[in-house]
């Protein structure tokens, strides 16, 4: 089991993901601000992030460094229309793009290094 954090504004996909990882007996947390979901990791220290670009406060894949560095383990998921690697990102082996919208199908076949 591992924790996955979600931090998105789009509260359905937030919803049907929560839904579908705590299916697969995940522990899922679900932010829709970055600066909230910036807490909610320092608080619980997930495996996993699956974060939004736009969010009402900010740019979340600008944190992607910073969670990096923070969270040496943690596997991130950013998410997006764009399917496009931000330049800041250290580990790419670590950071993963998923584009929106987002189906399980491609979830499962995109993220099965978490299962």
């Amino acid at each position: 089991m591992k924790k996955i954090l979600i931090i998105d504004d789009e509260k359905d996909l937030c919803l049907l993901l929560k839904s579908y990882l705590s299916k697969r007996k995940h522990e899922v947390y679900v932010s829709y601000r970055l600066n909230e979901g910036i807490a909610k990791a320092l608080e619980i220290n997930p495996d996993v992030i699956f974060l939004d670009n736009n969010l009402p406060d900010g740019q979340g894949w600008e944190m992607a460094d910073w969670l990096q560095n923070k969270f040496p383990l943690l596997q991130i998921v950013l998410m997006s229309a764009f399917k496009n690697l931000p330049e800041n990102v250290d580990d790419e082996d670590r950071v993963h793009v998923l584009e929106k919208p987002v189906s399980f199908s491609t979830l499962d076949t995109q993220c099965s290094w978490f299962s």
